[in-house]
């Protein structure tokens, strides 16, 4: 751990983590403003991570992202939380301030809103199929409904998607739905908040779920197609959309946190794309 941590002022924490793109993504914003400071990735054990995430904001750490499985579980750690953060019940950014104390934000949701802008996917009093109960779905609950579109959450725990929907209820349209029903509605996007793809297992909807008209959006990505998308490619699915764009825009969202400077997103989408061919 100790020489991970060496001049590393920013990283991700998560496990699994070796899919995570952040570094690449942080170490350019870093190198085109001009900071000469690293951002590295780390898979915490599950039994000691609070403690590892402190030790690295005591051995020098400015700010650091949270993923699977620890976006819920580290409030106890922050000394400060955002509002968006509290709404959300989740955190994906911290941040240690000028008085040394912890402050936890979350960027995920008006990430993953700016994303689905940009893109042209999402219209005001769209019916939105959210997949998953955990960090990831807890994030984008709130700028969803607040977007003014109607959201159906489903969980393979049912009771979790019942909780969410009466705990965020006051903010929108939101109904839970269990997933023998999810047949019952049309929906205009799908989006998979689930660790499926992460672990590579196929989603646990139904295929008749599936249709051309509608917007399939995984929240992960990864070099190849995630198993959620390749599900919904195999159905017959047309606009299928991966969560890259998501975690390039919360990304520069924690920049900001971190610099009080908004990077240029539009850098970050063509240097992959540079790459990519090339």
């Amino acid at each position: 751990m100790n020489k991970e941590f060496k001049n590393s002022l920013y990283a991700v924490f998560g496990n699994p983590i070796d899919h995570s793109q952040s570094p690449k993504i942080h170490n350019f914003f870093l190198k085109k403003y001009n900071f000469h400071e690293n951002y590295i990735r780390v898979c915490l054990e599950k039994e000691n991570f609070l403690s590892d995430i402190l030790f690295f904001f005591k051995n020098g750490g400015k700010g650091a992202n949270i993923t699977l499985p620890f976006k819920e579980k580290v409030f106890s750690i922050c000394d400060s939380i955002t509002e968006r953060a509290r709404i959300a019940g989740a955190i994906n950014t911290i941040k240690k301030t000028k008085k040394k104390g912890l402050l936890g934000d979350n960027t995920d949701g008006i990430g993953f809103l700016s994303d689905l802008i940009f893109k042209k996917l999402i219209k005001k009093n769209f019916n939105i199929l959210l997949l998953g109960a955990g960090g990831a779905a807890r994030g984008v609950l709130h700028p969803l409904l607040n977007f003014k579109c109607n959201v159906y959450i489903t969980n393979r725990t049912f009771s979790k998607a019942e909780y969410l929907s009466e705990k965020f209820k006051k903010f929108g349209n939101i109904q839970s739905v269990s997933l023998n029903s999810l047949h019952r509605k049309n929906y205009n996007l799908v989006v998979n908040a689930t660790s499926t793809s992460v672990l590579n297992i196929s989603p646990v909807i139904p295929s008749s779920l599936v249709s051309k008209k509608t917007i399939y959006y995984d929240m992960f990505y990864g070099e190849k197609n995630t198993s959620f998308i390749n599900f919904c490619k195999k159905h017959g699915a047309q606009k299928v959309f991966n969560g890259f764009g998501m975690l390039v825009n919360q990304a520069a969202h924690s920049f900001f946190l971190w610099k009080k400077i908004f990077p240029n997103v539009n850098d970050v989408f063509y240097f992959f794309e540079r790459k990519t061919v090339t």
